[in-house]
Order: C-alpha cells, then structure tokens, then sequence
C-alpha cells in the first residue's frame, strides 16, 4: 500500500505576530493564509505562504517561553533556515533590496541556480534561488 506525504507546515518562531505579518506579507509579498485567534492557548494561529506556493506554508509561532525566545532568529545554528524559490530572481531579489529586505551574501551564479542569501526580521538567513535544471528538488 502507497501513501503520498507532503510537508504541510514549518513553524518559524517570531518576537511577535504582528511585526512578522509586516515583513512576511509587506516585504516579501507571501500570503496571508490564516490568522486565527486561539484564546484558550493566548496565542494566534498564523500561517503564511509565497505567492503562488502549492508547497509548504509557514507557521508564525510567537514564542510563548523564555526558552523559545532564546531561539528567535537562530533556529538553525547559524546555518541557511529556507530556501526561497523563484522563477524571477532578479525581479524578486530588486524588490526585496527596495523594501528594505538585508542581503548578506550577493547574488552569485551555483551550480544549483542563482542565489543570494538574505536575512528575515529575526535574523534567520533564508536562500532566494532560481533553480536551474540540475536543482533536482526544484523539478520535484
């Protein structure tokens, strides 16, 4: 028997709802799929998505502990969190500097595509990459 699995969600923590709403859907143009109040819990269940995305969304999960907080912008250990593809790099990556958006590596040529590496309010460091042909995960 064959079952088919996607990856539905990946939660980010964030300081707060509201300023990760702004840089989500304000700067990078993701989204809003759900903003929900979960009252019982006193929190938001806030998911958002790149624009014409069939993948993956993303869960914007206000730290609720010391401990999460702690994490906030480091979920990774210093290393790329999310791999942000594109079908216009350079378009994506203009509107991304106009608005404000901190690159930290430039874009350069890979034998995966064309990347460059920018960071998310929190501090988490994200690829934005136009796959060519050999990104096998691209033509997934």
């Amino acid at each position: 028997m064959s079952f088919n699995q996607s990856l539905g969600l990946v939660s980010l923590v964030v300081r707060d709802y509201d300023e990760a709403l702004s840089f989500f859907v304000g700067k990078l143009g993701f989204t809003l799929v759900e903003d929900t109040p979960v009252p019982e819990q006193n929190k938001r269940w806030v998911v958002v998505k790149p624009r014409g995305s069939q993948g993956a969304c993303l869960l914007l999960a206000q730290a609720s502990t010391p401990r999460q907080a702690e994490d906030i912008g480091n979920q990774t250990g210093g290393r790329v969190f999310l791999f942000l593809y594109t079908d216009n790099f350079w378009q994506d990556y203009e509107n991304y500097k106009g608005k404000g958006v901190e690159f930290i590596r430039s874009p350069e040529n890979q034998a995966h595509g064309i990347v460059a590496v920018f960071k998310d309010l929190c501090g988490n460091s994200w690829d934005l990459i136009q796959p060519n042909n050999n990104n096998r995960s691209w033509q997934q």
